[in-house]
Parts: structure tokens; C-alpha cells; sequence
């Protein structure tokens, strides 16, 4: 479940012709294909472990459009499905929305599916979200309201998750990013599973498409609510260190 927001970029060309230097008018933006590949020591989403605390394999494409559209499909390997007594060892995300900016400010708005195919849960674990995002300057604010039942939460139809993310740039290919979000499940009986969670990444741009992560991540969430029948006792929102590799191409 992957968090996947940028604001969007325009490049802007100029030119000389001849001695009067002339400013060209703006390049038009282009479009894009492109695919990533990588692996995490544990995959975290909202906070809450999504492997039983054990790596995970991860990959995906986008397409963004010159207009500002844009589609996507991702996916990672999980447990917590088995855990829950499902059937399905695999999330896909697909993806699709419109980005755009007005002054200094950029704009983000989209549609989310989460698919566990086969998952057997009931309610189903299959998840849709509407959601929308404001970026400006290094700080982007992105708000997320299910359509429908949450992960297989019973009537948590509109349950919410708000989160607030700054990527700082560092010098010398090295980013940091902290977070902080709020994952609020409606529903009589789900207000223990409501939480807060953060973290704080460093990431480092290897260079050919490479990049390397590692990140503090945790959660408030009660004792007992996000735990692994297959690990009693072990706590999938505990505080932790993850660390990551992604290939970029």
C-alpha cells in the first residue's frame, strides 16, 4: 500500500537567437513510462507491518501524461492476509489521477484500489479510496477517505487517513523525510484500531536509477490490536528500523 505523490514539475527552455537573445516559449512537458523493482527488510504501510515484521519484494509502472494525468500499478509481496485468516499472498495497487498546479502550489488528486485477489476475508480486504493532496514547497498534506469498507474492517465505510510528509533535500544525493499521519477506522466496536504513526527516512540517490532507504517507523497503536497469529506476541505497529533498496528505470 504504497504512498506514491510528487508535485509536478514543468521544464522551462530558453534560447538565444542571434544577438537579440530572444526567450523561447516554455518546452511542453513530456510524457512518461517508467518501471521500479526493489526489495524492504519489512514492509511497512500506515505504520503497520504488512509482512510480519519480514522483508518483502516490491515492484510497479507509471505512466504520467503531458496533461497531468496519470495512471499506475504496484505490488508487494504480504502475510498479514494469512494472518487474518485469508487466502492471498500478494497486494496490487492500481492507481490513477490528475496533477496540477496553480502558482507556487501543487495539486493532487486520484483513486486508489487495493486488491488482495482471492483473499477470501469477509468483509473482503479489497479497499478503494478517493484522495487528495497540496504540496507546497517541501511540505505536501494528503488526505484519504475509503468508499467502502476498510481492509476488511466490518462498516468501516469512510474511514480516514490524513498525513502530513516534508522531503528535504540534503546535499550530495541524500534526502530526509519525516511523516506523521493518522489512520482513523469508523465503525462501532473499530475505534481500537484507530492510530497515529511516523516515521523518519534517510534516502540516498546511488546514481543509474538506484536508490537506498532507511527509515524509522512506528505507531501508537493499542497492545494486541495489529498483532501475527503466526508470531503471538509480536506487534506489527512496534517501533522499528526498515531499510530498503529500489531500482528506478
Amino acid at each position: 500500500m504504497k504512498k506514491i505523490l510528487s508535485p509536478l514539475m514543468l521544464a522551462m527552455a530558453f534560447a538565444s537567437a542571434g544577438s537579440a537573445m530572444a526567450q523561447t516559449a516554455p518546452a511542453a512537458p513530456e510524457s512518461t513510462l517508467s518501471f521500479n523493482v526493489g526489495a524492504v527488510s519489512d514492509y511497512r504501510y500506515r505504520g503497520i507491518s504488512q509482512t510480519r515484521l519480514d522483508p518483502a519484494v516490491q515492484g510497479g509502472a507509471d505512466y504520467a501524461d503531458k496533461s497531468g494525468l496519470y495512471l499506475g500499478v504496484w505490488g508487494s509481496s504480504i502475510k498479514w492476509i494469512k494472518d487474518a485468516g485469508g487466502d492471498s499472498n500478494m497486494e496490487v495497487d492500481i492507481y490513477g489521477g490528475y496533477k496540477f498546479t496553480v502558482g507556487d502550489i501543487g495539486y493532487d488528486v486520484g483513486f486508489l484500489r487495493y486488491e488482495y485477489s482471492g483473499n477470501k476475508l469477509t468483509p473482503s480486504a479489497n479497499t478503494n479510496e478517493l484522495y487528495g493532496a497540496v504540496t507546497m514547497g517541501p511540505l505536501t498534506a494528503k488526505y484519504s477517505q475509503s468508499t467502502g469498507n476498510l481492509f476488511g474492517f466490518v462498516k468501516s465505510k469512510g474511514s480516514t487517513y490524513l498525513d502530513l510528509t516534508a522531503t528535504f533535500d540534503l546535499g550530495g544525493g541524500y534526502t530526509l523525510a519525516p511523516h506523521l499521519g493518522r489512520q482513523t477506522v469508523k465503525g462501532a466496536g473499530n475505534g481500537k484500531f484507530s492510530y497515529t504513526d511516523y516515521a523518519l527516512t534517510l534516502g540516498k540517490d546511488l546514481g543509474n536509477g538506484l536508490t537506498a532507504s532507511a527509515a524509522v517507523i512506528g505507531t501508537n497503536a493499542e497492545k494486541d490490536s495489529y498483532t501475527s497469529t503466526f508470531a503471538p506476541g509480536k506487534q506489527m505497529g512496534k517501533s522499528g528500523l526498515v531499510v530498503g533498496i529500489k531500482y528506478a528505470f
